[in-house]
């Protein structure tokens, strides 16, 4: 039934999703609108192409389309990507707790905008200065820039979300703050210039997807609890 329910139903190319452009993406499109018209007006040729393609770009960087969770009961992906990892006997860097841990890698070509994966209250939010090795290394759970969220759902359950900055990523986003109760599908912040999310469920959680598998913030299937 899962299957039949999201069988050619790829959000991002969904006509009926109306395209934003995210808040923090505006001040480098008008940026580059303006140097594109400078550009024009001067008869720069040269530099008009490169601006031009610089703001498509950037418009595609920063898209932000409408997603409307489906209505089944699982945990859905917090970002855009591929999946690289998933790790049953991990262990949480936040709350040293064994965990499953889930890893989604995001290209420059992804949607950056970050979403909740379920309805839960945001306990606690923490940022770590770090390096910017590629994101889809293990060190870069660790060692990166990283933001996390500690998310208690409405069974009380413990879901840690880290965004990690990548090899040119050099700026986390986040919207949210501690003791605010999240909506699933509810965008939290974005990642700029490529990077990755990783989740750590608790051990108990049935993992719905592997190793390679593409997935869409706020609609795609990662994990369910029994019963």
């Amino acid at each position: 039934m899962l299957d039949d329910y999201f069988k050619d139903k790829i959000p991002e190319f969904n006509i009926n999703n109306s395209l934003f452009v995210a808040r923090p993406g505006l001040p480098f499109i008008l940026g580059l609108v303006l140097a594109c018209l400078i550009a024009f007006f001067f008869d720069w040729n040269c530099l008009l192409v490169i601006f031009f393609l610089l703001l498509l770009f950037t418009v595609a960087f920063f898209r932000d389309p409408r997603r409307d969770p489906p209505p089944i009961g699982f945990g859905l992906s917090p970002a855009d990507g591929q999946i690289i990892r998933v790790d049953r006997g991990a262990t949480c860097p936040i709350t040293l707790a064994k965990t499953i841990k889930v890893s989604v890698f995001m290209n420059v070509f992804n949607v950056h905008v970050n979403r909740v994966p379920c309805d839960a209250r945001l306990e606690g939010q923490m940022y770590f200065a770090g390096k910017f090795f590629n994101a889809s290394f293990d060190k870069s759970s660790t060692q990166n820039e990283r933001n996390a969220l500690i998310l208690n759902d409405d069974q009380n359950r413990q879901i840690v979300m880290i965004q990690i900055a990548g090899l040119i990523a050099r700026r986390i986003v986040s919207w949210v703050k501690p003791g605010q109760s999240l909506t699933r599908g509810q965008r939290f912040g974005l990642i700029r210039f490529g990077s990755r999310v990783d989740l750590y469920l608790p051990p108990e959680a049935e993992i719905m997807v592997g190793l390679g598998q593409k997935v869409y913030a706020g609609w795609s299937p990662i994990w369910r609890f029994p019963n």
